[in-house]
């Protein structure tokens, strides 16, 4: 498996879309697993983070949302892991009473990956999988200034992380 400095957009596509998983090895060393929900399982536990290429795909994986949770989202200027009520429609996918977790992937690469799979996508950060794809670009939720903020229907806002 080679390394590579720029994702094979293509490829990982390709894989994603075909299997509904796609894991990558990213420049840390670390490999992380993606799937389409529609994948998910709950034997596979609920440490999984939906990653959004688009602010705008809040609205289809939470439930209520705040004009002042929108705005904290979009001028988030680190890496940051938000824990928000999840919609009704989520009901089957990995959350905790409830909650759901998601990430606004804005480094460029990343972001266009997931633009082009053109759905949502979850990401293990854990995955003890092999990875079939590697890259030198980093992942930006390895991130040691990575937050982590619960974002509640009313506004409310709490730092867990960062």
């Amino acid at each position: 498996m080679k390394k590579r400095e720029t994702l094979d957009h293509s490829q990982l596509v390709k894989e994603i879309k075909h299997n509904g998983v796609l894991r990558v090895k990213e420049g840390n060393g670390k490999t992380l697993t993606l799937i389409k929900p529609e994948f998910w399982k709950p034997e596979f536990g609920n440490d999984w983070i939906y990653l959004l290429f688009d602010l705008f795909q809040i609205r289809s994986i939470c439930g209520q949302f705040s004009e002042v949770s929108l705005d904290v989202v979009e001028f988030a200027s680190k890496p940051t892991i938000y824990n928000s009520p999840a919609s009704k429609l989520i009901e089957g996918g990995p959350t905790e009473n409830g909650v759901l977790k998601f990430s606004l992937i804005r480094e460029p690469n990343w972001n266009k990956l997931l633009f082009q799979i053109n759905s949502l996508v979850l990401v293990n950060l854990e995955s003890q999988e092999n990875p079939s794809h590697a890259t030198d670009l980093l992942f930006p939720l390895y991130s040691p200034s990575t937050k982590e903020i619960c974002l509640g229907a009313e506004g409310d806002i709490k730092i867990l992380r960062g």
